[in-house]
């Protein structure tokens, strides 16, 4: 497809939403054609994807990804044809189209439903998913192509400057810790660092000299969580951003602040981007939230009555969850005079809640932790009920959040929304006696004031991971099954995971049911502390292989790093002993730092059999959300598989190798008086024989006999005649039998096989090397490539005549023929892979072979064998179809003293 309008011959339209021809204005168009082939469908992907990045649309990069690999699968696997692709951008919207040359056969009329089958089904989803996912959609046929299209809306973004807050007591404005230093950073069209101020090198320990001229990207650590599709090259790119990532330090860490971009230009015309950068935790110098516009001076209009969550939260409301979460928190906090503050969701099945947001308390030691919904029996054992406690030391560990903290009394509500517990909100106080029902009861006013947005935007939290996770799943299948190498399959089930999923990762691999589980692969955001992590998992026992499915926690790595960092932190106070030391209190804290969070583990289950465990893992007091977790089940059961099949495929691979090596003779024996030497090619990938062979070996005392032959076509037939013809030579040589006899009953055996025998071309010989310093040749040509000889004036001529090929006729009279070979001559045996060699129409041959040997006269039969070679491979520029083989013996003579 170019990159025309397409439906210049539709004849019929089937449009699932409305049936409106393009209206907005494109304004900018890219396309592109896939070949039907396995491997379109990610290329496929990556030009969308990098198509809408460019473009600035990465809200939507997601889902355009998921359709247009459903689409394009259907093309060029299902229906087997070409798939052309063009992307469409207008203002508020981005079109894309997949076309494929198989048009339905009947054409389904507009106003007839569509049957788009069972959703369970290989094939057949790309409709399902355009219209769960697609703003418009349709399909479009001609009599030769079939055209579906789908259209995604873009969200509205605020671009330009925004309105002032109001003013505030001195009391209730935002606190900031010592000096605020705001980095400014230049970052010119290309993204690199122009301008670098000195409070960006207070902040991330570089001088100026050391970042300008580099990418941005090379310092900014962005966040990898699924659904966040925002990258820094699309921050960059847009008129005005503001959001948190994070910086790598001069020393390595990841400093986390909150940014605001601004996109400008010289009077030159020159774009650039202005980013201002302060500390996380000091956002509120840079973060400006939208507002609503001001009524005018002297409005007369009448004040509308205040919105009861606005009244709570405070407008404007935050526009994403974690925000709203946090100012929830801060203000129930304030609302009772608390010392702290939390926040629980209920998972789907309500029966645990995760924290959320807290205020008042280590909220990364607490963050995503998860806790029973029904607790402990009695009135206040429920988070599905308000309840006071007055006193935790008289009931401990009643609310498990608070354990440790030193608050003494707190009061929590539920948050519901149509009767559904959608989560818990409490306040606590250090002091005892602090809360009554009083208390509850204006807590679980506004509980309610703010549960419905609270669930809405959680709920489009989860939509967006859901989508995130759905193009996170294709791209890691897409990659797991690009290989059948064991050691990186290893490599990128942990590099999918970290820091995507975790911090940090370890797979356990287990060879048979016998076997202890092993630690394959470690890894960690922070390459610095691999070996600190790998060392401390190599001394710990390994989790327990239990099939079960879902993630499961190990608590061993946290507690081990424990142990060990405050072993070393008493040793170098003197506490205890120190021989053994491997290594420094900064590196064991830095472990220990490393693996504190919780850990856990998923097994590894191929073909009913548990193969592995994938162990994730989070910094000091960290917890996994739910949904990461099921993500990465998900990614086990698609790693685990790849794994299994990469095992078969290393151990199949193993024996078919052993087997081709068993085909070939282990090594030549000396000839006395005869230089011999070999080159062996077998076509193909992975192959070490083919259907070409060779042998030499000794027959009796003073003789020796040689084999070349080639038999019909590949594959395990064709290697079992192999085996047969180069083992059954050797007996019967052995016995006694001459050469003719030999190829006879060589032949009946062949013949014997029935249908799995070949035909086979053979070149039998027996050598008699002479005390005059030649040899004389017996040999019989059976349908094979007539040998050379090269005599010392340069002549080649034939060695042999040829007679009929093995395999194909029962009764065979054939004949031997004995030569004598000079002192300085050469006989020459090769296979048909040398003399067929082809470049486009043009053949080696015999002749270009005899030529090719005229010109070997004086080397040995090591350098005639490679000349040769050299030749062949020189011929023409693909790599070799067929086997070749080649066999060289020279008599240099007697040598004179």
């Amino acid at each position: 497809m170019g990159s025309g309008e397409l439906g210049v011959e539709t004849v019929a339209t089937v449009d699932a939403v409305d049936t409106r021809t393009r209206s907005a204005v494109i304004t900018a168009r890219a396309a592109a054609t896939f070949e039907p082939v396995g491997r379109s469908v990610a290329t496929a992907r990556s030009f969308v994807r990098d198509t809408l990045q460019g473009w600035g649309f990465s809200d939507v990069i997601d889902d355009a990804v998921v359709l247009t690999s459903e689409l394009v699968t259907n093309a060029v696997v299902h229906a087997g044809t070409a798939a052309d692709v063009e992307c469409l951008r207008s203002e508020d919207a981005v079109r894309i189209e997949v076309s494929d040359r198989y048009p339905e056969r009947e054409i389904p009329l507009q106003q007839s439903s569509m049957n788009m089958g069972s959703p369970d089904r290989e094939g057949g989803r790309g409709l399902q998913l355009c219209a769960a996912l697609a703003t418009r959609w349709g399909v479009d046929y001609t009599p030769t192509h079939k055209q579906v299209w789908f259209q995604l809306d873009l969200p509205h973004r605020s671009v330009g400057t925004r309105t002032a807050g109001p003013s505030l007591p001195a009391d209730l404005l935002p606190i900031a810790d010592g000096r605020v230093r705001v980095a400014v950073i230049q970052i010119d069209r290309l993204g690199a660092i122009s301008a670098w101020n000195e409070d960006a090198e207070e902040l991330f320990g570089y001088v100026a000299e050391q970042v300008m001229g580099k990418p941005l990207n090379d310092l900014a650590a962005w966040p990898h969580t699924p659904g966040t599709s925002t990258g820094i090259a699309e921050a960059l790119q847009l008129s005005r951003w503001e959001g948190s990532y994070g910086v790598r330090n001069a020393h390595g860490r990841v400093v986390p602040v909150y940014a605001s971009h601004l996109r400008v230009r010289d009077a030159d015309g020159e774009p650039s981007t202005v980013c201002l950068l302060v500390r996380d935790d000091e956002r509120a110098v840079l973060q400006t939230p939208l507002r609503g516009t001001a009524p005018e001076p002297g409005s007369l209009s009448e004040p509308h009555a205040a919105d009861p969550f606005e009244v709570f939260i405070g407008s404007p409301a935050p526009d994403d969850l974690d925000g709203l979460l946090q100012r929830t928190v801060e203000r129930a906090r304030d609302m009772l005079d608390g010392d702290a503050a939390f926040l629980l969701l209920a998972t789907d099945d309500e029966t645990e809640l995760e924290v959320r947001a807290s205020t008042g308390l280590p909220s990364a030691r607490q963050r995503f932790a998860r806790v029973q919904v029904e607790s402990a029996p009695g009135r206040y054992g429920s988070a599905r009920m308000p309840a006071v406690h007055e006193d935790l030391t008289v009931v401990p560990g009643a609310v498990p959040l608070l354990s440790g903290t030193g608050m003494r009394s707190v009061v929590t509500v539920p948050l519901k929304v149509e009767g559904r517990l959608t989560g818990s909100l409490g306040v606590a106080a250090e002091a005892s006696g602090r809360y009554s029902n009083e208390e509850a009861l204006r807590l679980q006013f506004a509980a309610d004031r703010i549960a419905l947005a609270v669930e809405s935007a959680r709920l489009g939290e989860l939509e967006r991971l859901r989508r995130g996770s759905l193009s996170f799943l294709v791209e890691a299948s897409d990659l797991l099954a690009g290989t059948l190498d064991r050691d990186q399959t290893l490599a990128l089930m942990a590099q999918m995971t970290v820091p995507t999923l975790a911090t940090w990762c370890a797979v356990y691999t287990i060879a048979d049911q016998s076997a202890e589980p092993y630690l394959s692969y470690v890894l960690h955001e922070d390459e610095e502390r691999i070996d600190g992590l790998k060392a401390l998992l190599s001394k710990i026992a390994p989790p327990d292989p239990v099939p079960t499915p879902g993630a499961r926690v190990w608590a061993a790595p946290s507690e081990a790093a424990h142990q060990a960092a405050l072993r070393t932190s008493m040793r170098s106070l003197g506490l205890g002993e120190t021989p053994g030391l491997g290594s420094g209190i900064g590196t064991t804290l830095s472990t220990a730092s490393a693996v504190g969070g919780e850990t856990v583990v998923l097994p590894l289950v191929a073909r009913n059999r548990v193969i592995g465990m994938l162990t994730l893992g989070k910094p000091a007091d960290e917890h996994f959300r739910q949904e990461i977790l099921e993500l990465a089940e998900d990614l086990s059961r698609r790693a685990a598989l790849a794994l299994d099949n990469a095992r078969l495929y290393s151990e199949r691979m193993a024996i078919s190798q052993s087997l081709q090596r068993s085909l070939l003779p282990p090594g030549l024996p000396q000839v006395p008086g005869v230089e011999v030497d070999v080159i062996y090619r077998a076509a193909g990938e992975g192959n070490e024989v083919g259907g070409d062979f060779y042998d030499l070996f000794p027959i009796r005392d003073g003789a020796y006999g040689f084999a070349i032959g080639d038999v019909c076509g590949t594959g395990p037939e064709a290697a079992a005649v192999t085996g047969l013809a180069r083992h059954a030579l050797r007996l019967l040589a052995r016995e006694g039998f001459g050469g003719p006899a030999v190829l006879e009953r060589l032949n009946a055996a062949i013949l014997d096989e029935g249908a799995r025998s070949r035909f086979l071309t053979l070149l039998y010989g027996e050598l008699w090397p002479q005390e005059d310093g030649s040899a004389v040749l017996k040999i019989v040509c059976a349908g094979h490539p007539l040998p050379l000889r090269l005599r010392q004036d340069g002549t080649v001529e034939p060695y042999a005549e040829p007679q009929p090929l093995l395999g194909v006729m029962e009764d065979l009279e054939l004949y031997e023929q004995t030569a004598t070979l000079d002192p300085g001559d050469v006989l020459l045996c090769v296979t048909d892979g040398v003399t067929e060699r082809r470049e486009g129409t043009r053949m080696l041959g015999d002749d270009g072979l005899a030529d090719v040997l005229t010109t070997c006269t004086g080397l040995t039969a090591g350098a005639v064998a490679a000349r040769i070679m050299r030749a062949v491979e020189r011929f023409a520029t693909d790599a070799p179809s067929d086997d070749m083989a080649i066999l060289a013996m020279r008599v240099p003579g007697l040598q004179k003293d």
